[in-house]
């Protein structure tokens, strides 16, 4: 018979038998060391005076308990099955170019972006937009010209892959709640956070490079945009107006293109306040196009914390979008005025602006994730092309003077590019 005070040695032990009671055998097939006693299936009755009545009471209980235990078993998740369900519903990516990159290297190209290179265009477009104005301006050959642009698509690629990685390293304990971003390469598992420290070092490291590549005077003004980049995703913990910081940080191209062909910024007041309203209706632009792209995570954005002004002005959002579209097309054609430029720019680039911006403001849908993605993907080709467009016109029909240079090798024509230009009259 079993008697209380030897139920805490029995507690702590595996018995593959206890004999009770004379002709009475409980076969006890397991005893885990951190059950107590009260959870163990036999009520105490039945162990201190195991009757026949006793222990048949004692079986709707056994049976309880055995249900509940291996129902609860079922129910705990196992050990880090977030990831496994994460990485299990992430899949190889079977079109694009990173899909015949070796397996390894796909988080890599994911932590960049190189599957979405929307992104990659939209930082692109200002430094084309300073570009073509500053070639309008200083009549800068046509070579030089598409070297600088070329120059400039590569370090668009390069920076918003960086800017991408810092983001998922501030986000990385945000991302797995947020249904579009939980399977990217941080917040899966996929790459380790000092991973990503050091993979955005090395893409530093090769904007650096490329930014050398520039006349000097292009390093002191590419190296503070830095400082927005770091800062952008920091911005959505503090401010409804993230967006804000992310135009500053996108629209900084527009300082570029007028160093790198020869015009000096701060000589020049009539080129300054031009790159000041390109630069400020970039901005513009880059938080019309945000506050589109805010809207896919705007339920999520609520639940987890972050701010953004697609949730600040969530009822009155076509409202904004078109106000900042009217801003940006304002100063736009101001931009074009200061630098005199002539009726191409003018027309061309208020005309596809107004037309692409009131088109996508009218028909995007913003409670639909699928019609958000599709105006923020193509957006960029629509508005951003169209203006590319009235500024190569008006440069190859008013700004390009090759009249004393084509002829000239191409050496030479570098030495003329990166040196600074005379202004020219008349």
């Amino acid at each position: 018979m079993v008697t209380p005070s030897s139920l805490s040695s029995f507690r702590q032990q595996i018995v593959p038998s206890v004999s009770i009671k004379p002709g009475w055998r409980l076969r006890i097939l397991t005893l885990r060391w951190h059950c107590s006693f009260t959870c163990y299936p036999f009520s105490t009755p039945a162990l201190l005076n195991p009757s026949p009545a006793n222990v048949q009471a004692s079986y709707p209980r056994r049976t309880q308990h055995a249900r509940c235990f291996h129902e609860s078993k079922k129910s705990i998740p196992p050990q880090n099955s977030s990831t496994t369900v994460e990485l299990a519903n992430h899949q190889k990516p079977l079109q694009g170019a990173i899909s015949h990159l070796p397996s390894s290297w796909i988080p890599y190209a994911e932590l960049a972006r190189l599957d979405k290179p929307a992104g990659t265009y939209y930082l692109f477009f200002p430094c084309l937009f300073s570009t073509l104005m500053a070639a309008s301006y200083s009549h800068a050959p046509p070579l030089a010209v598409l070297e600088t642009s070329m120059l400039f698509f590569t370090g668009a690629l390069i920076m918003r892959g960086a800017g991408c990685t810092i983001n998922d390293l501030w986000d990385r304990n945000l991302d797995p709640h947020v249904a579009r971003t939980r399977l990217r390469p941080i917040a899966r598992g996929a790459v380790t956070p000092f991973q990503g420290l050091t993979f955005a070092g090395f893409q530093l490291l090769a904007g650096l490079g490329l930014l050398l590549q520039f006349p000097t005077s292009c390093l002191y003004y590419g190296i503070p945009s830095l400082l927005l980049v770091a800062t952008y995703p920091l911005a959505k913990r503090v401010t409804h107006y993230p967006q804000f910081i992310l135009g500053l940080a996108f629209s900084w191209g527009a300082f570029m293109g007028f160093p790198a062909l020869g015009v000096d910024l701060l000589s020049d007041i009539t080129a300054s306040k031009a790159v000041a309203a390109l630069y400020t209706s970039c901005i513009s632009w880059t938080v019309l196009y945000d506050m589109i792209y805010a809207h896919m995570d705007i339920k999520d954005d609520a639940k987890v914390g972050i701010k953004s002004i697609a949730l600040r002005h969530e009822k009155e959002t076509k409202a904004v979008l078109t106000g900042l579209a009217v801003a940006q097309t304002g100063l736009l054609a101001t931009a074009g005025l200061l630098l005199g430029a002539g009726p191409i720019f003018l027309v061309g680039t208020t005309t596809s602006t107004a037309a692409t911006l009131g088109l996508m403001i009218w028909r995007v849908k913003l409670k639909e994730v699928s019609s958000c993605w599709w105006w923020f993907k193509y957006g960029a080709w629509f508005t951003g092309g169209g203006i590319s467009i009235s500024l190569l016109a008006e440069y190859l029909v008013n700004g390009s003077d090759t009249r004393e240079e084509e002829h000239l090798p191409q050496s030479a024509w570098k030495q003329l590019v990166w040196s600074p230009r005379p202004q020219l009259t008349g």
